[in-house]
């Protein structure tokens, strides 16, 4: 939650991700960035996949992540083969992790309660934010 919580403070969405290895390596974390860097495809998983560098195989990797992903970040998920999503919360935004779900993802849905709390506060604070980010708006 540290990264979520700095890109809250950098006036960004409070959303992380890490993309752990099969040995339970971390090559790479990130944060959410849109608004920051002013790109729109710098959600919190792309970070963290930049940050992994180019892998030879995403077979048996886990992308762990603060919010349920949306169609953009499954998309991600299934191109490349990433075998395990692992999400804090999909009460606020449940995204598109079903899609992947129904095609041999194993998804893992926390509900994490601070993180539910986090993202109520920013959805009721910043709600032109949150739909941008979420594209209903």
């Amino acid at each position: 939650m540290p990264w979520a919580r700095t890109g809250l403070a950098e006036g960004g969405v409070p959303v992380g991700a890490a993309l752990h290895g099969p040995g339970g390596t971390l090559p790479g974390r990130g944060r959410n960035r849109r608004v920051q860097d002013g790109d729109p495809s710098l959600h919190a998983e792309t970070a963290a996949f930049r940050a992994a560098g180019r892998q030879r195989s995403y077979r048996g990797t886990t992308t762990a992540t603060a919010l349920s992903p949306c169609r953009y970040r499954s998309g991600l998920v299934r191109r490349f083969g990433i075998s395990r999503v692992v999400i804090g919360e999909a009460r606020t935004f449940s995204g598109g992790h079903e899609w992947p779900a129904r095609h041999g993802v194993e998804i893992v849905l926390l509900d994490d309660a601070v993180r539910v709390a986090l993202m109520r506060d920013f959805v009721r604070d910043h709600p032109g934010l949150r739909n941008e980010d979420i594209g209903a708006g």
